[in-house]
């Protein structure tokens, strides 16, 4: 039988009874509901070779390649997310939603944990829907009519990059990407609104300089991460976190120095915001 947990009070939901390497049309059906409703599932003990990872992701989308990192050698839709223990910098260190520089960002992200550090190396989900509607009307009328720049050149995420760039970039890449994007976006399958700015990515507001748009992106970001709208999960070999991009913030902390951490990730093709 297939039990579910919520993970927190806002977001999340841990899975048990499921071994997702024979599931069938009821139980992903079931699962998708789930997952919609608590925006990140959380599956452990997994014991999932490159194939049937890939097997899963597809039940649930279409994989997509990483713009800037070639994947696994015979699976390029699968990343290998890792921080070596000589290394400082993490990948992805900072609170944003997967490659929102895009035209149309990937829909949901599979990360599958192969090596964990004995302790930490957790990753924060923040609920960008909740955050949303936590928001005074005059704020959310105020942000209805706005759209954001977001790109891949920001320094708080693309330093993140550097050390697996020098060994993993991806041939023939452009130096960066840009993508025009609503500042709040309604969900294609929940319908329900959602904050889609984040720190790691939205440069400014369009129309708007950067100067111009910061104190109130400033004061987006301090809300969408308030304690209240997030949640933790902890990694061990064989947890699989599967969650909703389009309406979720991640942070993976960097509390883990000399030690490896290694997951595998795969992300599917999603819409254009709306």
């Amino acid at each position: 039988m297939v039990e579910i947990r919520p993970l927190a009070g806002a977001v999340g939901a841990e899975v048990a009874g499921v071994d997702l390497r024979w599931l069938d049309a009821p139980t992903i059906a079931a699962l998708r509901a789930a997952w919609l409703e608590a925006g990140v599932l959380v599956f452990r003990d997994q014991t999932l070779d490159a194939d049937q990872f890939m097997a899963v992701a597809c039940a649930f989308g279409e994989p997509m390649e990483y713009p800037f990192l070639t994947g696994l050698q015979g699976h390029p839709m699968i990343t290998e997310v890792v921080k070596l223990p000589h290394e400082r910098v993490a990948f992805g260190e900072v609170w944003h939603s997967d490659t929102a520089y895009l035209a149309a960002p990937p829909m949901a992200t599979l990360l599958l944990a192969r090596e964990t550090p004995p302790t930490g190396g957790d990753t924060l989900f923040a609920n960008q829907t909740v955050a949303y509607e936590a928001l005074p009307a005059a704020t959310k009328g105020r942000l209805e009519p706005l759209r954001a720049i977001n790109s891949s050149a920001k320094a708080e995420v693309s330093r993140t990059r550097e050390d697996r760039l020098r060994d993993h970039a991806r041939d023939g890449a452009p130096p960066a990407y840009e993508a025009v994007h609503p500042v709040v976006r309604t969900h294609p399958e929940s319908g329900r609104r959602s904050l889609y700015v984040n720190p790691a990515h939205t440069v400014r507001f369009e129309g708007m300089s950067e100067a111009d748009s910061a104190p109130l992106l400033a004061e987006l970001f301090a809300h969408q991460v308030r304690p209240e709208f997030t949640g933790r999960v902890r990694w061990a070999p064989g947890t699989l976190a599967i969650w909703d991009n389009r309406s979720l913030l991640h942070f993976p902390v960097n509390d883990y120095d000399g030690h490896l951490r290694v997951m595998h990730r795969i992300t599917l093709v999603g819409d254009v915001p709306r």
